[in-house]
């Protein structure tokens, strides 16, 4: 039975798009919540019968108990705007190389070098909307949640002729969520020893990329940083 906070994931072979061992394998509501709030500028990827359409925005997530939506918007030009149905999007976590020379058992285990990383593959149903009242609310909700990171204070104004008449050249969208695939690989492949020097040599690199792998390595699977 599933865990509060966690959802079902498949298994290898049974209609997964990613290769995900499952040492890697994670199915925690509040880590992927955790990893969309760090990292919300995201990849949508629509599978159509000649070649993938390919699109980048930043999004707001929203989760009300196992039920997950995403928002955002493109220029309506894109030519993601004209696909309706499925659709892929991906949240890019902290990723960082990871020598083997980090190892104690370097020499008897003869690692070879790596790549630590989080990823989310979001799997749903595609929507669009072009109502100024629609596109107003959002473009108020995206900067009333990203201002505050730059110290900025911009909201749209619907009062403002000039802000609706912008709003004619997006389309929003909003992507309801039906499969996770959420890998953390983060050397849960290796003894302890291993996991603790890599993590104090992503530390001591002293870069916010390396830290931020460090972090995740440390989250553990009640949703907490240990």
């Amino acid at each position: 039975m599933a865990q509060p906070n966690s959802f079902a994931t498949r298994q290898i072979g049974d209609d997964m798009s990613t290769y995900l061992p499952r040492a890697f394998e994670l199915n925690n509501l509040v880590a992927l919540d955790r990893l969309a709030e760090q990292n919300p500028f995201a990849t949508l990827i629509a599978a159509t019968g000649s070649e993938p359409i390919i699109a980048h925005a930043p999004v707001l997530y929203r989760r009300d108990g196992d039920a997950i939506r995403l928002r955002g918007h493109l220029a309506k030009p894109n030519p993601l705007c004209h696909h309706y149905g499925d659709l892929t999007l991906i949240l890019h976590g902290p990723q960082h190389y990871v020598s083997p020379g980090w190892n104690p058992d370097k020499e008897s285990a003869a690692r070879v070098p790596t790549w630590n990383y989080v990823v989310a593959h979001l799997h749903g149903r595609l929507s669009w909307y072009d109502d100024d009242a629609q596109l107003g609310a959002l473009v108020h909700d995206l900067s009333r949640h990203f201002e505050p990171s730059v110290g900025g204070d911009w909201d749209f104004d619907p009062m403002e002729d000039r802000f609706r008449r912008q709003l004619r050249g997006i389309v929003g969208f909003e992507l309801t969520v039906t499969r996770i695939e959420f890998k953390a690989k983060l050397s849960q492949n290796h003894p302890p020893a291993n996991q603790k020097a890599v993590h104090d040599a992503l530390v001591g690199l002293g870069n916010s990329e390396a830290f931020a792998v460090a972090d995740w390595m440390r989250f553990d699977d009640n949703g907490e940083t240990s």
